[in-house]
């Protein structure tokens, strides 16, 4: 061996000592004098991510079952990651995710992380503003398009599409065989993206006209999911992703091609409304058209920023309602005295939350997992004996609070008359405070008042025309959460959820 090649050889070792010699001592300081060394939990969790990895990756998304146990072990606050809390207490849910008068970042490095694969290393959207207050100026301009007046005004363009989609499902019951079966998941999927698409853009699509209901989109948007959890924890290949050539992406990761088709998709329709603003031929009504109108700084309406944030209402405005009207249709149809209790208050004016609390997804400015994006307190926080420093990413799961058997008992079940019977609750608790499917606080769902707008209408009109017994179906396999691939998804061999269409 040469003197260059012995030289080189000890400098590696050199290297890779003082590499081993400042991961020890970390963990060590992680451990011992770190902030948050006083909080219980494991000590592998507070030495390295790997922990999250180890589990969210290597087991397939079961680390929000993990941090249950963890709960158990070790009581209502445990330190899951080495710079993270958790909490499990639904009563301090409004602390984490608090109003605007309590001032709360994202955590940076969730963001960061999550972001660089969702939106091309682009921090402009709504979802991925950090600060507090630059994500209220971001977020002003879209409240007055979906408040509750703004959306009643748009009733009728959700009715529309309502109604195709039942012109739909009678042409599938006037099929024999396996021909009248619909994929309700799919089909809800199509509703929902032709409504937030016209309502974004203005332009009209048609996943409710194809033969499929535009399975390929249905499928872009889980592999979304799926994707964010693994390309969180390497962001860095997502620009290699994005620099291979599509028809190659194709064949080595379909999945990630539908992800490209689809930015390139919504590139375009930023680009189109921007060119057609400026030439004076605005597209009244819609969203972006909103956000352009409005008095944000020029650099808030650029293309990139408007880009990052289409994607981000399209997605979010699409999966959750969609999936919870399929849950609903599911469960109605196999209990039968429900469906004719609903069809009754259907003739009447009876509305209530039937099935949002067991789904728990995204809407618009708030992408969130089951454990959603940790916030950040600017001052310290005060949890029972426990005092949290600033700055410190805080956290508490929607799943845990919305399947809380002292809230909720017998919380997997479909039980809508729980919230006819809430006001009767001998402990005086108002279960709506402890539904956070839309989260909670200053970053709630901006979409809430559509969600429930698309959830009234759409089932009104179906449940009142079709019977939707379930086909090879079953909910163990195909509702049930068993992973949470950003959002919640059922098991791998789910076959989604398919009814067969009965006119009434």
């Amino acid at each position: 061996m040469s003197v260059l090649d012995t030289g080189a050889v000890a400098l590696a070792a050199y290297g890779a000592g003082l590499m081993l010699l400042y991961s020890v001592a970390l963990a060590i300081y992680r451990v011992t004098l770190h902030p948050l060394a006083k909080f219980p939990g494991p000590k592998l969790a507070a030495t390295t991510e790997w922990y999250e990895f180890y589990h969210d990756i290597v087991r397939q998304g079961q680390f929000i079952w993990h941090i249950q146990k963890l709960h158990d072990q070790y009581g209502p606050i445990v330190r899951i990651m080495p710079n993270e809390l958790h909490i499990r207490d639904p009563d301090y849910y409004d602390e984490i995710y608090a109003p605007s008068s309590k001032k709360r970042d994202k955590s940076e490095a969730w963001v960061r992380s999550t972001h660089e694969f969702l939106m091309r290393s682009n921090t402009t959207s709504g979802f991925a503003t950090v600060d507090h207050h630059l994500h209220r100026l971001r977020r002003a301009p879209l409240n007055p398009f979906f408040s509750k007046k703004s959306i009643t005004d748009k009733e009728s363009q959700i009715r529309d599409k309502v109604e195709h989609l039942c012109r739909r499902l009678a042409a599938a019951a006037a099929k024999t065989g396996d021909e009248g079966v619909v994929r309700l998941d799919v089909a809800f999927t199509a509703l929902t993206m032709d409504i937030i698409t016209d309502f974004a853009f203005g332009e009209r699509t048609r996943h409710l006209d194809e033969p499929d209901f535009g399975l390929l989109w249905k499928e872009t948007l889980v592999a979304q999911s799926a994707n964010a959890v693994f390309l969180r924890q390497f962001p860095w290949l997502w620009p290699v992703l994005q620099r291979t050539p599509l028809r190659l992406l194709r064949l080595l990761q379909h999945p990630a091609a539908g992800l490209v088709v689809w930015r390139d998709l919504t590139r375009e329709r930023i680009g189109r409304i921007i060119a057609a603003n400026a030439a004076g031929k605005r597209a009244e009504g819609s969203i972006f058209q909103t956000v352009l109108d409005s008095d944000l700084p020029a650099a808030e309406k650029s293309a990139e920023r408007l880009e990052a944030e289409a994607q981000i209402v399209l997605g979010a405005g699409t999966e959750t309602t969609a999936k919870s009207l399929a849950m609903v249709a599911f469960y109605l149809n196999e209990d039968k005295a429900k469906l004719r209790r609903l069809r009754g208050r259907l003739r009447g004016r009876g509305r209530r939350r039937m099935g949002h609390r067991l789904h728990h997804g995204r809407r618009p400015h708030d992408v969130r997992r089951h454990r959603p994006p940790p916030r950040v307190a600017r001052e310290p926080l005060q949890y029972r004996d426990w005092s949290i420093p600033p700055g410190t990413p805080v956290s508490q799961m929607n799943y845990v609070v919305n399947n809380d058997p002292d809230l909720f008992p017998r919380p997997l079940e479909f039980h809508p008359e729980r919230w006819v019977d809430a006001p009767e609750r001998a402990d005086g608790r108002r279960l709506e405070r402890y539904m956070v499917s839309f989260m909670r606080g200053s970053r709630s769902c901006i979409g809430i008042n559509l969600a429930w707008a698309e959830l009234y209408l759409a089932l009104a009109h179906v449940v009142a025309r079709f019977d939707l017994p379930p086909y090879d179906t079953t909910a163990e396999r195909d509702l049930v959460i068993d992973r949470d691939l950003f959002v919640g998804v059922p098991k791998p061999e789910s076959k989604g959820i398919r009814a067969k269409v009965v006119c009434l």
